[in-house]
């Protein structure tokens, strides 16, 4: 029996139908070579995805390096001590930005010298607390505090320890002024029954278009209550304030000489005896009707008084912007605060007592 051929008829049959599968003119061929085709581009849009993925986990992660870069960073505070509206410069890097400035949770006026410098003034009702500097990219603080120390010679119960100007401006529709003054008897200074102020005059300028224009001059008399001093102007109820007629001499504040008696130098003047009601704060202000702000350009106002203040007395001097000549405080809000000079402290001599807010804060 031959059983070869057979067996070679087999093999050539198979080999035929393996040939028969791959040969790409078949269907199934067709479909492997798409599906082949199909993983490629998929593989090649997850390649895509994956770059475009890398190329924003990049940028994420520049972003992140760059803003950690711009956080803004307190080197040093110099002084590192001081009253109220103490002028204080915050060193460091990337400051260009603040947008706030604060003394532990209050915020204080400040002004931005360069990326490395802000000068703030510390604000009112402050206690030893750090600098904190506010910018887009972070907050940063001063590695150490601010230690507040004011005037021992200012008692506890007054409000503002220190001079200070509104950073805020008048509203624009407030077009009157008002000069004040508040003096008080120190009751820890033996003696303090008998404190008294002397006060020659008064004057208000303001500063218009570059020009200083007097808006009120006053001689011999101040208008005036006394408010509650404990809280400080707890109330706006008030008593009248009594005063003295008196006679003294202006020019002292710039001549020593006394002149003759008859020689006509001799001027009227009042005398608040503050010691005589320690308990109350004598708030007074000018005699002259509240003026009118003149037209123009406004840059701010001056406050003036001549004054004597003995031992156991002091005295501060502000002025207030108005709505209008006539308007009354009523129930506030009619009157915008300009601000209150340094305090003024016993002495033999006459001084001028001075306030101004031209020039706004004074960094």
């Amino acid at each position: 029996m031959q059983l070869t051929p057979i067996w070679e008829s087999t093999t050539t049959a198979t080999q035929f139908r393996a040939r028969e599968v791959q040969d790409p003119s078949d269907n199934v061929g067709a479909g492997v070579l798409a599906r082949a085709a199909r993983q490629g581009a998929n593989m090649g849009k997850r390649t895509a995805i994956a770059t475009i993925a890398c190329a924003a986990l990049i940028a994420i992660l520049s972003g992140v390096a760059s803003a950690q870069t711009n956080r803004p960073e307190i080197l040093r505070i110099s002084p590192t001590s001081g009253p109220e509206g103490s002028r204080v410069v915050v060193t460091g890097k990337n400051l260009l930005e603040a947008s706030t400035v604060l003394l532990g949770s209050t915020v204080s006026t400040f002004m931005v010298a360069s990326p490395e410098k802000i000068i703030t003034l510390v604000p009112h009702k402050s206690g030893m607390s750090t600098v904190t500097v506010v910018t887009p990219r972070g907050r940063a603080s001063s590695p150490f505090p601010f230690a507040v120390s004011n005037d021992p010679r200012v008692p506890d119960e007054v409000s503002y320890k220190a001079g200070y100007v509104n950073a805020t401006p008048p509203p624009g529709d407030f077009k009157s002024a008002l000069l004040w003054g508040i003096a008080i008897a120190d009751t820890r200074v033996p003696g303090y029954e008998s404190a008294e102020v002397e006060i020659a005059s008064t004057q208000l300028t303001c500063r218009v278009d570059g020009k200083d224009v007097i808006l009120n001059e006053d001689s011999g008399n101040v208008h005036g209550g006394l408010y509650r001093r404990v809280p400080w102007f707890g109330t706006d109820q008030h008593e009248p304030m009594p005063v003295t007629q008196a006679k003294t001499l202006r020019d002292l504040v710039y001549d020593a000489v006394l002149p003759p008696s008859g020689s006509g130098r001799w001027e009227p003047a009042v005398v608040l005896h503050v010691g005589q009601r320690p308990d109350r704060v004598w708030h007074f202000w000018s005699t002259s009707p509240r003026a009118a702000l003149p037209s123009g350009n406004l840059e701010g106002c001056t406050a003036k008084a001549i004054i004597k203040i003995s031992p156991g007395a002091l005295l501060q001097m502000g002025m207030d912007y108005w709505r209008n000549p006539t308007i009354a405080y009523g129930r506030g809000g009619n009157n915008h605060e300009a601000g209150a000079s340094n305090w003024y402290f016993p002495s033999s001599q006459w001084q001028e007592a001075t306030f101004t807010d031209v020039g706004g804060p004074q960094f």
